[in-house]
């Protein structure tokens, strides 16, 4: 008899990842976080389905999830880590500031899962740099180098 696949444990769910990142529909492209080791790495995923909205024009016969979207969802997938690693988070506001290295090499279609690796390299007080690489199957599918501008909210509101 075959073997039922075990379900991928949850770290944190969507509402835990809503509490961490400012980002909501149709902007949010984290679904899951599957390991967090605080101030070193995660690992989350993004469920790639035919209802995102960005398929209704890139490219509506032969649907193909944009490069620029895969590195949003590794830039939100480290947003989290750094979240996580960060002294009173919610006193923070964490941004892209930079991408490095960046290179696509399959395309993502509907049906996809992400697996999304992140690295911490360097955290200072105002900014981070982390590698990403997203994953379909076992295939990098993209990667990139990305740095991120840490600013306190008050400072956006003076």
């Amino acid at each position: 008899m075959p073997q039922k696949p075990q379900a991928t444990k949850i770290f944190l769910n969507i509402e835990k990842i809503q509490g961490m990142l400012p980002h909501r529909y149709p902007f949010l492209f984290v679904d899951r976080v599957l390991e967090l080791k605080k101030g070193k790495s995660i690992i989350a995923l993004k469920n790639v389905t035919c209802n995102e909205p960005f398929f209704q024009g890139h490219f509506p016969r032969i649907k193909i999830m944009p490069g620029v979207l895969i590195i949003e969802a590794i830039a939100q997938t480290g947003g989290v880590l750094l979240y996580d690693s960060l002294p009173e988070p919610e006193t923070k506001l964490v941004f892209l500031s930079k991408i490095n290295n960046a290179k696509f090499r399959c395309p993502v279609v509907p049906g996809d899962q992400l697996i999304l690796e992140i690295e911490l390299l360097k955290l200072k007080k105002n900014f981070a740099c982390i590698n990403g690489k997203a994953f379909v199957d076992d295939q990098i599918v993209a990667e990139a180098d990305i740095m991120a501008s840490i600013m306190n909210l008050e400072e956006l509101h003076g």
